[in-house]
């Protein structure tokens, strides 16, 4: 099994920027896409940043694109997604997920991810 745990949300003023951290476990971590999702209160869980199992190639939702950044680092079994220029509508909890296969490359769809961590809340106040 495959388990993460996500870090770094807060409250931060719009215009401000956090870096969310999302440390996994097990040996396959280097062989799974990731991705970033976020919910809303009263609101379905949407897509925000995908990387494929190398980190070579990158896709993000039209809303964060040019703001957010996700990055991986393998030998640490951590995916992170920088977040600048937040925006109040950016307020929402905060997943990290693990591709359901192996090897895959990048992929909006949350359906195609397997492991979910616990979410952290990210709060932007204008």
């Amino acid at each position: 099994q495959v388990q993460m745990v996500e870090s770094g949300g807060g409250l931060v003023q719009a215009g401000g920027s956090l870096r969310l951290s999302c440390a996994a476990s097990g040996r396959s971590f280097s062989t799974y896409a990731m991705g970033w999702f976020r919910q809303a209160p009263g609101k379905e869980r949407e897509f925000v940043a995908a990387i494929n199992w190398s980190g070579g190639n990158t896709y993000y939702a039209e809303s964060v694109k040019g703001r957010f950044t996700i990055s991986r680092d393998n030998a640490k079994n951590t995916v992170y997604l920088q977040m600048n220029s937040l925006k109040p509508e950016d307020t929402a909890v905060y997943y990290c997920a693990a591709h359901s296969t192996a090897y895959t490359q990048v992929s909006f769809t949350s359906s195609e991810y397997r492991y979910w961590g616990q979410g952290t809340q990210v709060t932007v106040s204008s």
